[in-house]
């Protein structure tokens, strides 16, 4: 049986890409899964489809909700309506970011704070919505999901690989500062998803794409993270980087 089996695990970012392919992959191990995206009508896409695999009642397996994350009560809602769902819940997986690159030059001021917001706040956010009930409880596991851009800066990426920078030590404080809670940061490198998307500068989305040519797919970094929650009470993988082979950053 797996180690994952009935644990209650919250995933964000769950409407698509990595998201969407960790609850899949969960899901199949035997996960109970609450998910949360901006786009409500995917989550429930999603939730319906994996409850009739499942079988049973959808609501004993999965069970979703609208998520903001840069916004802290949407958040402390988002885990109190799993809390009351399944009863408790065991991992957090913080799986939301954007990234839309561009030169500093540009001064896109807006793209930077939102950046910050859902990639460093919206973190924040959830471990802050599962943090004292994890203390209490003496258990739990985050994982947050950076980017290889947590090690290297590139060109146009500076505010993202920032974020990510961030994100890594955050992840590395909690582990630090909580004996009984297990903490693992996801670094993945290229990967075809959604992300960049919403990259405002034409010669950069351009370049993205080119770069994707060797890419990894989502279900890829799934894996990792299910790999990570697998592993038995007392083992803690701390971080996990996934490239594609042919790649050289």
């Amino acid at each position: 049986m797996s180690e994952l089996s009935n644990k209650v695990v919250l995933v964000t970012g769950a409407s698509s890409g990595i998201g969407e392919a960790t609850v899949r992959e969960l899901a199949s191990a035997g996960a109970r899964l609450f998910i949360g995206a901006r786009r409500g009508e995917r989550l429930k896409a999603l939730a319906e489809e994996l409850g009739q695999e499942l079988g049973g009642e959808l609501g004993d397996t999965i069970g979703w909700a609208e998520l903001d994350v840069t916004d802290a009560d949407s958040f402390e809602a988002f885990a109190a309506a799993a809390q009351d769902r399944f009863g408790r819940i065991d991992v957090l997986v913080n799986n939301a970011g954007v990234m839309p690159l561009s030169p500093l030059a540009a001064l896109k001021r807006d793209e930077w704070k939102r950046m910050i917001d859902v990639n460093i706040h919206g973190v924040l956010n959830g471990i802050a919505a599962v943090l004292p009930g994890f203390i209490a409880r003496k258990s739990g596991h985050v994982v947050n999901v950076a980017s290889v851009g947590a090690h290297l800066v590139l060109p146009t990426a500076a505010v993202y690989c920032g974020t990510k920078y961030a994100v890594w030590a955050i992840t590395e404080g909690l582990r630090q500062e909580h004996d009984e809670i297990r903490s693992t940061i996801i670094s993945p490198g290229v990967t075809a998803t959604e992300l960049g998307d919403d990259i405002s500068d034409p010669q950069v989305a351009s370049a993205l794409k080119e770069w994707r040519q060797k890419s990894l797919t989502p279900d890829a970094i799934a894996r990792a993270i299910r790999y990570a929650l697998e592993q038995p009470e007392g083992v803690d993988i701390n971080e996990v980087i996934v490239r594609p082979t042919a790649a050289n950053m």
